[in-house]
């Protein structure tokens, strides 16, 4: 880390970001930057919190009430790299007087994009099929090697219709023909929802009975903790597919693993985990699972245009005004 320059704030990075974002944080602030890229421990994150004026934190950092009590406390601002901020107590840090920030809206498109990626993977084999051809074993094609389920046509049923939610059911739609139905216990207005031509349903289980794909598209609550339980799976057809590029605690990993080895369902793709970077053990032998490694906004465009989203934040905050994407 650098060495504190007194006439600017001193904001802490905790990873490394894409070079044109720290070079901006460099030039506007005395940014202390992650050179070799570890995860922040829970000791770095506390003095962070102690010695800067800002940090800038990403989804590996866990700011917990235990962690936000540090004494003294200089930081006033966490200006979060991501939309989601599970991982930070936003009301233990609004009780201590610290202003917390997000960046919505930049990876809105690159987020369904994955989403839609995940659901071909699953759908059409496309992983299993690229281990089959590396590892030397196709022996060229015939009528009924490896068949998979189409996609076009089908019903897509969306758990949240928020911003990405909405991107998602528009390529749905649009690109594949697929009849789209949702549960938001917040739902947009109906003008949008007419646009999109997506259907309500009254609830979660209305929508899991009748989808084929069910894609999740929900904030990591409290109340949305293992929203995707085993229950819940069991009312699925069994040749649906789950979807998950949300956050990874909505689904009850090991429940998912059991149902995925009874045949309740036919497949799924993950993006993100419920204990991440760990993954159940038993997801990874299944070739019916679609595994990435959170790579919904891992484009260099929208990696960026987050970078640049915080450092708005951090700008504003320290000129006195108020920041266009504080959430608590």
């Amino acid at each position: 880390m650098s060495a504190a320059r007194p006439d600017r704030r001193v904001v802490v990075v905790t990873r490394r970001l894409p070079a044109a974002v720290e070079e901006g944080l460099a030039r506007e602030f005395d940014a202390r930057l992650n050179a070799d890229d570890h995860p922040f421990s829970k000791s770095e994150l506390e003095n962070a919190l102690r010695t800067a004026d800002g940090l800038l934190p990403t989804v590996t950092d866990r700011l917990t009430a235990q962690v936000l009590a540090v004494e003294p406390l200089r930081v006033r601002v966490i200006a979060n790299y991501g939309v989601g901020f599970n991982h930070i107590d936003a009301a233990a840090a609004k009780g201590r007087g610290v202003v917390v920030t997000n960046t919505p809206d930049v990876l809105t498109d690159d987020t369904a994009d994955d989403a839609i990626m995940l659901m071909l993977m699953v759908a059409r084999r496309g992983g299993e099929g690229e281990r089959h051809v590396r590892s030397g074993a196709w022996t060229g094609w015939r009528p009924t090697h490896m068949l998979g389920t189409r996609v076009s046509g089908k019903t897509l049923g969306l758990v949240g219709l928020g911003r990405i939610g909405r991107a998602v059911a528009h390529r749905a739609r649009h690109g594949f023909g697929m009849r789209v139905i949702f549960h938001d216990p917040y739902p947009p207005p109906a003008a949008v929802v007419a646009e999109l031509g997506a259907e309500p349903r009254s609830s979660v289980d209305d929508v899991l009975r009748e989808a084929d794909f069910v894609s999740l598209h929900s904030p990591a609550t409290p109340e949305t903790r293992h929203l995707i339980d085993a229950r819940r799976l069991a009312l699925m057809k069994r040749g649906a597919f789950l979807i998950n590029n949300a956050r990874g605690d909505i689904v009850d990993e090991t429940a998912l693993a059991a149902a995925l080895t009874q045949g309740t369902i036919a497949g799924a793709g993950l993006d993100v985990f419920e204990r991440e970077p760990a993954v159940t053990p038993d997801l990874l032998a299944m070739e019916n699972v679609v595994l990435l490694p959170h790579l919904g906004s891992a484009t260099e465009e929208t990696r960026v245009a987050m970078g640049l989203r915080a450092l708005d934040n951090l700008r504003a905050f320290f000129v006195g005004a108020p920041p266009r994407d504080r959430v608590a």
